[in-house]
């Protein structure tokens, strides 16, 4: 584990590995916690029923299978579920965020909405962002909308980046940072009740370029959005440690990082100027990514001084 957070080259390669001990990665305890700290939640805040119950079951189900899995490999030393542990945080990622529509208010007073829409009125009207984006519209408006769209790929194409470079040992690594990135915005969304500037101040600084991926943008968050919270934005979160990840994990291919950057630059600006998430919840969502990181890095240097 040592060398996987560090981001070196393991001692062992992408094969059969030793039997021995189950051992739990990093990644899985972090998912253990939060879907620990989720069932808990579920049993003390106002939920309808049967989310107490139902929160209980589900994930105790998802930590039945991140222990199963950690037992199996150790068993066997199989190839099959070193891999299948390295891939089977992905779908949790997307149960987390979904469990956090357990604890949707019944009504939303929308006194946090109403004090954050002002910084943006600022950065968008009186600073002139969405007049300078829609000078290259719709090209620069398709190509935000785009980017808020390939956020949910980041950690698909960063792993897929670590198998096609052969440095599967690294994997551990990237599923630490990325997962401390988003499930710390998830963890505090029954705290900040909140829904989106489109649906609070309708019609208000919205763009003028209707293109298509805005439309699917639009289609895709009225099927499957939750009414909790957008405070902090897991969408900037996500996109900022999928960069750091793979600029502190993937070195030797530079172009990995420096891309993904890129990309969480336009997902923080898209968030904002398409009315997904207000200025503030961007600016969180950065935090919680350079937390990670820092977090991340304070677990490198200690196993490490241990070494």
């Amino acid at each position: 584990m040592k060398e996987a957070l560090k981001g070196r080259p393991a001692r062992t390669p992408l094969t059969r590995e030793t039997c021995g001990r189950p051992r739990l990665r990093s990644p899985e305890w972090i998912l253990l916690v939060y879907f620990t700290y989720v069932a808990v939640l579920a049993q003390i805040l106002p939920v309808r029923r049967p989310v107490p119950l139902l929160a209980v079951g589900v994930n105790l189900a998802v930590i039945f299978g991140l222990l199963l899995l950690a037992w199996a490999e150790s068993l066997r030393g199989s190839l099959l579920f070193r891999v299948l542990r390295d891939w089977y945080p992905a779908p949790l990622m997307l149960l987390a965020y979904r469990e956090m529509g357990w604890f949707a208010p019944a009504h939303h007073t929308h006194q946090l909405e109403r004090t954050w829409i002002v910084w943006d009125r600022r950065l968008l009207n009186d600073w002139g962002l969405r007049d300078a984006i829609e000078f290259f519209s719709p090209v620069l408006p398709a190509l935000l909308e785009l980017a808020y769209l390939l956020v949910y790929s980041t950690p698909l194409f960063s792993l897929f980046m670590l198998y096609f470079y052969r440095k599967w040992e690294r994997v551990e690594g990237f599923l630490t940072l990325f997962l401390l990135a988003i499930l710390i915005p998830y963890a505090l969304f029954p705290y900040f009740p909140s829904e989106p500037p489109r649906a609070v101040f309708p019609g208000e600084l919205f763009p003028s370029a209707d293109t298509f991926f805005r439309r699917l943008n639009w289609r895709l968050l009225e099927s499957q959005g939750i009414h909790t919270s957008v405070f902090p934005s897991a969408h900037v979160a996500g996109g900022f440690a999928a960069a750091f990840g793979m600029m502190r994990l993937l070195p030797e291919h530079p172009w990995v990082g420096r891309t993904l950057l890129v990309l969480a630059v336009m997902i923080a600006t898209a968030v904002v100027y398409g009315r997904y998430h207000y200025l503030v919840d961007a600016m969180a969502g950065l935090a919680a990514a350079l937390l990670a990181l820092f977090l991340f890095t304070a677990l490198q240097r200690g196993l490490f001084s241990r070494a």
